[in-house]
């Protein structure tokens, strides 16, 4: 008998703006910032496409691990995930995290996915000194 989490309550949005969670306004904040940046001509066309290419591909693969988990069937690997996260991905799986609502309450996954991110950000930043 497989148990199932209780359904967490969700904040009640008003009728003008719905509820917005900090990941998907975080998210949103990177992918306006990476455009403007891209617009400036401050980021690289093919920094930002490959940005875009690896964000939609993990969040894929949180989708993916979602549905295996829901479907009890071979889950995609943590590290996996992370490493994603690492290449560029972070802000897709922020939206997933977000949207899903999946890998984002574990503690210690949470704490090497925000590592990826701060990493990421640092090469990012090396990386667009080192051209500029």
């Amino acid at each position: 008998m497989s148990r199932r989490a209780t359904p967490r309550k969700r904040a009640k949005a008003t009728a003008d703006a719905p509820a917005l969670s900090p990941r998907t306004a975080l998210a949103l904040l990177v992918a306006g910032m990476l455009l403007g940046c891209t617009v400036a001509g401050w980021l690289p066309e093919w920094l930002a496409g490959w940005l875009l290419l690896v964000s939609l591909w993990t969040f894929g693969a949180y989708w993916r691990d979602k549905r295996a988990a829901i479907r009890a069937q071979p889950r995609v690997s943590e590290r996996r995930l992370q490493v994603l996260a690492l290449l560029g991905g972070w802000p897709g799986a922020l939206f997933a995290q977000s949207l899903l609502r999946h890998k984002n309450r574990k503690v210690s996954f949470q704490q090497v996915f925000w590592i990826c991110v701060v990493a990421n950000a640092a090469c990012t930043m090396a990386l667009l000194r080192a051209f500029a």
